[in-house]
């Protein structure tokens, strides 16, 4: 056999594909609670419950990691001191490295107005949110999180989320606020 034919190189580029790409889209350390994942706004409401925590504990990556497809994708988005924008794109896992982890002051982050487009097995959430140091506590930030999200004929999956803040010369426009 001539270990340089095409269709040997062909054929063992595919095993490598499928063997590798098929155990890694499916994987999950934790199974999903199906409340989270069966409807929109189960998956919205886990969403910001992971990352919603008191002084001293991280968020919950395990948990997030069931919401999220295994590509998703994160974006950070504003700009700098000069003014100009700037972007930062990570995976999950990177993102909860970079800003995941027990903080000396709680975190709480929830939704105060929601802008939803779904056709078929796709949606776009516009979720406006708040942010403080402590349930309840006043409110120290508000934005947007744009999520993208996937229904795989059993369950959604975030597929993507990018988010902006509210800051001089950003408001947020009157269509994502409540009432």
């Amino acid at each position: 056999m001539d270990l340089r034919s095409p269709y040997l190189l062909i054929a063992a580029f595919l095993l490598v594909c499928f063997h590798t790409v098929g155990p890694v889209v499916g994987a999950q350390e934790r199974a999903a609670d199906p409340e989270d994942v069966a409807t929109l706004d189960g998956i919205i409401r886990a969403y910001y419950e992971v990352v919603s925590r008191p002084a001293g504990v991280p968020a919950d990556r395990a948990r997030d990691a069931t919401l999220h497809h295994p590509s998703a994708l994160v974006g950070m988005t504003g700009v700098d001191e000069e003014g100009e924008p700037w972007i930062r794109t990570m995976t999950l896992e990177e993102y909860h490295d970079s800003s995941g982890g027990p903080g000396e002051e709680g975190f709480w982050e929830w939704e105060i107005h929601r802008v939803t487009h779904r056709l078929g097995n796709m949606a776009l959430v516009w979720s406006t949110y708040a942010s403080s140091t402590r349930p309840g506590g006043p409110v120290q930030d508000r934005g947007i999180n744009s999520i993208q999200l996937y229904h795989d004929g059993a369950r959604w999956w975030i597929l993507s989320w990018i988010y902006d803040r509210e800051r001089p010369g950003n408001p947020i426009p009157g269509e994502y606020l409540p009432g």
